[in-house]
């Protein structure tokens, strides 16, 4: 996890994947959104509280392509604020893909101007989904439901149910081991189709 070996699987299998699908290796869009995972004994002294999720715990800030494959992460406390981390995120995202990404879709949790200016600094278009206003059980909302696709392949993984680990850099880590899983499983075929 130190070196990195996780995160360089992911973005290979990510540029491998989407040349199989028959797009641009590096996205020109991304999906923005964070969840909260519960604390535990090991994590309680790093811990925050979430008021919106009535949890204490570590927020995980995703960043994917428009297929739900990770760009890039951050864990915070609960309590920090998800528009807060949109300079760090477009920083990173800028880094995973080259500065392809020019549009990031994000949720209501990213409004405000600063939010707006910090992405437009860096040459990126910040779109909130909003939720339509007669709003009655589940609603499928636009580009979002990549992101909440990829929190729900996550949830597979016991180990990221909660946050069981001393250190944020172990529990980042641990995302991009699960990811380069099931991105390696999707991208097996494919592999076996290309050898001689």
């Amino acid at each position: 996890m130190a070196a990195g070996c996780f995160e360089a699987m992911v973005h290979d299998l990510r540029v491998l994947l989407r040349i199989a699908d028959g797009r641009e290796a590096d996205p020109s869009a991304a999906v923005l959104d964070s969840r909260t995972l519960q604390s535990s004994v090991e994590s309680g002294p790093r811990a925050g509280y979430d008021g919106y999720k009535r949890r204490s715990g570590s927020k995980v800030h995703m960043a994917v392509d428009t297929l739900g494959r990770l760009l890039t992460l951050r864990v915070t406390p609960a309590d920090e604020q998800d528009r807060a981390q949109v300079a760090p995120l477009c920083e990173a995202i800028h880094e995973a893909t080259g500065e392809s990404v020019e549009l990031i879709y994000a949720d209501q949790g990213y409004t405000g101007e600063e939010t707006f200016d910090e992405a437009a600094g860096r040459g990126i278009i910040l779109h909130v989904v909003k939720l339509p206003e007669a709003k009655k059980g589940f609603v499928l909302l636009p580009r979002r439901w990549a992101v909440e696709r990829s929190f729900g392949w996550m949830a597979r993984f016991r180990r990221l149910a909660r946050d069981y680990e001393r250190l944020a850099t172990t529990l980042e880590g641990l995302h991009y081991l699960a990811f380069s899983m099931l991105m390696l499983h999707n991208a097996a075929p494919i592999l076996a189709a290309w050898s001689p």
